[in-house]
């Protein structure tokens, strides 16, 4: 909950600095955390008196923003008052000068004339005096026939205006406001009293827009102790959790709630006021029409901003832009990623950089992208493309094409020339122009481009997806409403201050939360909830990178232990024959999570050393009652995963796991607790990245191309044992994802496994790809293999300095990803074959 984003759109302009300064108060409390947790001995850094107590200075600097917005309500309502009272007298002698009710009776005395000019006059003065100022006296009059006018928002221009009578000015009011003109029909009169009769109609127009103008700016005053009082709420909760004192609930009822502008007297003073504008706005200018009355006046406010709980996957589309690898978009546009180098207000227009180039023919200017590695390499893949294509490798041309799919489609998601997901759109066109699909009974036929168009957009969306939006979906009602966050620094906080205990702690949580919510979300969640540990620690702590990268690790790790803890799990699932049930696989991955962690924990141990010197701020759990929205969110999810867990008993009710998905789907987001913009928010990316994936499963089967590859494998190990061509097939897919996307490196190796184990002599299809989809996860000895360890990477100081640097990785990664390996080769392989696979 952004909450200085709500104060910075909500304001109103002019009383911007009369609002609670709750980014200072912010700040002050981070320098309340910081000097308390400051060793004994380095106490000339601290921004404090030593025998100050924090909450006496924050109750200090409370006050002192309490004062100042008490002052200024207690003035601008008087101000605001006072103008109600004046035009209240006006409006009634207004409406006895020409009775509304009535057709208008023209002034026959000069002094009637003289005494609305009068009113005009005093009217602009008293405005002049208003505390806000500065607002363009602009007012497009001009613009609205039906509303009779459209003042601009919070808008002073009768104040400005000459209060002499105008008659261009008359004129343009009289034909805007067909309101006024409708309760006031004109008699015929006289050339010589068109002059009186055009000052009643200025008059009436000037009232409207006076009645307008106040009622815009009571609105507003109410706003303003609405926001205030929300401020003074929020930042004491901030300063309770932070500091771990209970100061809120006594300051709010003791000074707040006591103070003049928030008690409900003064509220309901001015809600009072509110209703006399609509009021006199009903009689002067709807003729007694209540409902358009209110409807006129409210569509002179602004919306109110509300900044709701983001969820996790909103959170991370920052990350993602930030972490986006090389695109050939970008390349092609010359435009670096750097932020120093983005356009600014004032520079000049970024020109794309060319580079000239000699030739016999002469000299040619061509944009440096034409000669970028990311282009040569473009250049290369579709060249091998052609190359595979048309060079007789195998027998049938369906296979001979789908081979070259594999080939373009591989290389370009292992180099990244373009985007994932762009690569994976690129599969069902190609597909189709080149036929790989055959009918799937004998004599297995080559399908036309209609019959393969039906065949290739089934295969990409199937029960699989649906799956993975299910999983996004239960991320995403977990973390808007804050469950995530209080599970995990409830179990954090009772972790203590001991760096041993709370480097497990937390790659505890960031398993469990990967599990639960993947391994792409975790991350951004546990970086979140360490963030007050972090700001404490001093520069280049090692207990710092060590609970980073720890975070990172053992987010791969969970990514394991799941069906939908990662995408890979996923893939995997729709590959098994029969699938193996919720059971099986925590039955499985369970232990081999549980000593992997163990194990790496261990390693950073030793590499990081990170118990010297090191203080730690303790996480504090959130105190804040459960509440029944929260309540709901748990027991669907519970309830969910209970029956995925139970998919294969009611199969005959279900039908697979994916359609259980649309049971948190049609839920949270049909009662609003998720909303069109968080199902916006998801990461679609990945959901194109796996079903392009699944397509390209399809064509590779039904083109017969999977069969042919896996004969030859197999003939190759024939020889080995099972236990042997897990352990050959573990090492490869390992090797393999730690330089690609794991996900990537599924989709492209599990169908190849599946069949391979199919065909041994002891066929244990499902074994081989299990053990596949584990080491997929375990690939983390690069910054790049796996997004837990991209957004570790990109974490940074206050100062902006990355916490951790490749090597780093390198030294940790590569040991882990080998413990994982053993892991999963030893204990992973003996729980496999207890379970029957």
């Amino acid at each position: 909950m952004k909450f200085s984003h709500s104060i910075q759109f909500n304001a109103v302009p002019d009383w911007s600095n009369h609002y609670i300064a709750y980014s200072n108060l912010k700040k002050l409390i981070y320098q309340l955390e910081k000097a308390i947790h400051l060793p004994a001995g380095d106490a000339e850094s601290r921004p404090l008196i030593q025998n100050d107590d924090p909450e006496a200075v924050f109750s200090r600097a409370l006050d002192v923003e309490l004062e100042k917005i008490t002052s200024f309500y207690v003035l601008k309502e008087k101000e605001l008052f006072d103008e109600v009272e004046v035009l209240l007298r006006d409006a009634e002698e207004f409406e006895q000068e020409t009775g509304v009710a009535d057709e208008v009776r023209p002034p026959t005395r000069a002094s009637d004339r003289t005494n609305s000019e009068r009113r005009l006059r005093s009217d602009s003065a008293r405005s002049r005096q208003s505390t806000e100022d500065g607002i363009d006296e602009d007012s497009d009059d001009e613009g609205d026939e039906s509303a009779g006018l459209t003042a601009k928002r919070r808008s002073r221009s009768l104040g400005r205006r000459n209060s002499g009578w105008n008659p261009r000015l008359t004129s343009t009011d009289m034909t805007a406001s067909t309101e006024l003109t409708r309760s006031m029909r004109r008699m015929s009169i006289s050339y010589d009293d068109y002059a009186e009769q055009a000052v009643l109609y200025s008059s009436g127009i000037m009232l409207k827009k006076r009645m307008i103008n106040l009622y815009v700016q009571l609105c507003e005053l109410k706003s303003y102790i609405q926001l205030n009082q929300t401020g003074f709420s929020k930042v004491l909760k901030k300063f309770d959790k932070i500091i771990d004192r209970r100061l809120r609930s006594r300051y709010m009822d003791t000074y707040v709630d006591t103070a003049y502008p928030f008690r409900p007297g003064t509220t309901k003073g001015l809600e009072e006021r509110i209703s006399q504008m609509v009021q006199a706005y009903t009689v002067i200018v709807t003729n007694g029409d209540t409902e358009a009355a209110l409807r006129d006046l409210r569509s002179h406010l602004r919306e109110h901003v509300v900044w709701e709980r983001n969820t996790v996957w909103r959170d991370l589309i920052g990350l993602e832009r930030r972490a986006e690898a090389a695109s050939l978009g970008h390349t092609l546009l010359g435009v670096d990623a750097d932020a120093q180098r983005t356009r600014l207000q004032g520079d000049d227009e970024i020109v794309l950089p060319t580079v000239k180039i000699t030739t016999p023919l002469g000299r040619f200017v061509c944009p440096t992208w034409m000669l970028s590695s990311t282009t040569l390499s473009l250049v290369i893949i579709v060249a091998l493309f052609f190359g595979v294509m048309y060079t007789p490798i195998m027998e049938k041309p369906e296979q001979q094409n789908c081979l070259a799919i594999l080939v373009l489609v591989s290389l370009l998601w292992a180099t990244e020339a373009l985007p994932l997901f762009v690569t994976s759109l690129i599969i069902p066109f190609l597909c189709v122009v080149l036929r790989v699909f055959r009918d799937a009974d004998a004599p297995y036929a080559r399908l036309g481009s209609k019959e393969t168009t039906a065949a290739v957009f089934a295969a990409m969306w199937t029960p699989v997806i649906m799956l993975l939006l299910g999983g996004f979906t239960l991320a995403a009602a977990l973390s808007k409403c804050g469950i995530d966050k209080r599970i995990a620094t409830f179990v954090l906080s009772k972790a203590g201050t001991r760096p041993k205990t709370v480097l497990i702690a937390n790659m505890a949580v960031a398993a469990v939360a990967s599990m639960l919510i993947s391994n792409v979300a975790a991350p951004v969640l546990c970086f979140g909830i360490i963030e007050p540990m972090l700001r404490n620690l001093p520069a280049g702590s090692a207990m710092s990178k060590a609970v980073i990268i720890g975070i990172a690790l053992a987010s791969n790790i969970g990514g394991m232990l799941s069906p939908i803890a990662s995408p890979q799990n996923v893939v995997a699932i729709g590959i098994m024959e029969p699938a193996p049930t919720w059971g099986q696989w925590f039955f499985i991955v369970l232990p081999v999570g549980l000593f992997s962690l163990v194990l790496i924990w261990l390693l950073l141990l030793v590499a990081f050393k990170p118990g010297r010197g090191t203080t730690i701020v303790p996480v504090r759990p959130l105190r804040d009652p459960f509440t029944g929205v929260q309540w709901f969110v748990s027991a669907v999810t519970i309830a969910t995963i209970a029956l995925w867990c139970a998919s294969h008993s009611l199969e005959s009710v279900f039908g697979d796991m994916g359609v259980i998905a649309i049971v948190p789907i049609v839920l949270f987001f049909g009662v609003g607790i998720l909303t069109k913009e968080d199902f916006n928010n998801f990461p679609w990316t990945i959901i194109i990245l796996a079903a392009g994936g699944l397509s390209l499963g399809k064509a590779v089967n039904s083109s017969g191309l999977l069969h042919t590859a896996t004969r030859a494998i197999t003939h190759r190990v024939e020889d080995f044992s099972l236990y042997g061509v897990l352990v050959v097939f573990s090492a490869l897919i390992l090797v393999i994802a730690t330089f690609i996307s794991h996900t990537v490196a599924a989709l492209i190796i599990l169908p190849l496994v599946y069949d391979v184990g199919r065909g041994l002599d002891e066929p244990h299809p499902n074994l081989l790809v299990m053990a596949g989809v584990l080491m997929c996860s375990a690939a983390m000895a690069l910054p790049t293999s796996g997004f837990p360890n991209m957004t570790a990477i990109m974490k940074e100081d206050p100062a902006g300095q990355r916490y951790l640097q490749v090597k780093h990785f390198i030294r940790v990664g590569v040991p882990s990803s080998l413990i994982a390996l053993v892991v999963t080769v030893t204990v992973g392989y003996f729980l496999m074959r207890v379970t029957g696979m």
